[in-house]
């Protein structure tokens, strides 16, 4: 009986092992040429802590055992529920953003309907069943969306990347703009291959009435067991007519943010990571106050705060944040917009989202 329990519990370890195995990025080593690419990995700029097996159970460890206060809300959150309709009417001679959760950003660039990061899944998490759960729904339902333009995504983090949104715009979405890497899995998922573009650190594509640039962050990458940093990992330059967009992904502060805004800023509107930090990844998440040092490096107009107020991924409140980044904001005289989820902001409308919409009971 032991050696048939033993064998059982043996057999269960191998089927884990092996389901998050075939998680792994799946990645052609020999496509791939960049400076930042040797010894089969991507790497940062400068040096951070590697990843580690020992590293990994540390924070396991303080998940389990630390004592973790509101890191989810006790009320139901403000939501602008969006139709296609309303998508549809607004106007063409604009730029429009509708955040849509965490760092996933719905943008209408006259005319044209753009998608970052989507996440639409109830999780941020390889599977349905376990895993950070979204605090409430999106505004809008992925199949009420219309066609979309263009998505692009940062890296391939689940809370960025995910399986189930990206099979669904295989069919609705004409291009799909990814790191380095990243193609390998979209074509997976379904996306043709002709309809993907991958993007080096600084480099650039001119499209009908906008270019975009691939710009470097502070990071990683990794889906499954051993696929850390296969694929690249940064963040967005968008220019469109007369205004400039600047879209962080996820990164620790660094020099690169004043380097991309003596290059492309200043920036109308920054959406910077501010969320999910803490001081055991504190080289590749930044703090509140670094995220509005950030903006200021970039020569940014209006910052939006994005990584935040939808799943738990760290140990801090789920309104930190928010409330730490709003009194660095002020104390640096800096223009912040909080908008809530499905809210429309028009680029060029004076007046700017400013509720305190996470402490509404």
């Amino acid at each position: 009986m032991k050696r048939i329990i033993l064998l059982l519990v043996s057999g269960s370890i191998f089927g884990v092992w092996l389901m998050l195995c075939n998680l792994n990025s799946n990645v052609d080593a020999q496509l791939i040429s960049s400076t930042q690419y040797y010894n089969n990995r991507f790497h940062n700029a400068l040096a951070t802590e590697p990843n580690s097996f020992t590293k990994s159970l540390k924070i396991l460890w303080r998940f389990v055992t630390e004592k973790r206060e509101n890191t989810v809300p006790e009320h139901a959150l403000p939501i602008q529920h969006v139709t296609a309709e309303q998508l549809i009417g607004l106007d063409n001679s604009a730029l429009h953003i509708i955040k849509l959760g965490h760092s996933s950003l719905l943008l209408k660039v006259y005319g044209e309907y753009w998608l970052i990061d989507p996440v639409f899944s109830n999780r941020a998490s390889p599977f349905q069943f376990i895993g950070p759960k979204r605090f409430q729904p999106t505004p809008i339902h992925l199949d009420d969306l219309p066609p979309i333009d263009r998505v692009l995504i940062s890296h391939n983090h689940y809370d960025h990347l995910d399986k189930a949104t990206i099979k669904a715009l295989s069919k609705k979405a004409t291009s799909f703009y990814v790191p380095l890497g990243v193609e390998g899995d979209l074509k997976r998922f379904g996306v043709a291959s002709n309809n993907i573009h991958s993007f080096d650190w600084w480099q650039t594509a001119n499209l009908e009435s906008s270019t975009i640039t691939f710009t470097p962050t502070q990071h990683f990458s990794g889906r499954g067991l051993n696929d850390s940093n296969t694929t690249l990992w940064g963040s967005w330059v968008i220019k469109a007519q007369d205004k400039a967009l600047f879209f962080s992904g996820d990164s620790g502060y660094f020099s690169g943010f004043k380097t991309i805004g003596e290059r492309f800023g200043p920036f109308d509107l920054t959406f910077i990571e501010t969320g999910a930090y803490d001081k055991d990844w504190h080289d590749i998440h930044m703090t509140p106050e670094e995220s509005v040092q950030a903006h200021i490096d970039l020569q940014g107009k209006i910052m939006i705060p994005i990584h935040n107020g939808t799943f738990d991924l760290a140990f801090h409140s789920w309104t930190d944040p928010l409330e730490r980044v709003t009194l660095a904001a002020d104390a640096n005289q800096i223009t912040l917009t909080l908008p809530i989820i499905g809210e429309v902001l028009t680029l060029h409308n004076s007046t700017l989202p400013n509720a305190t919409w996470w402490k509404i009971e």
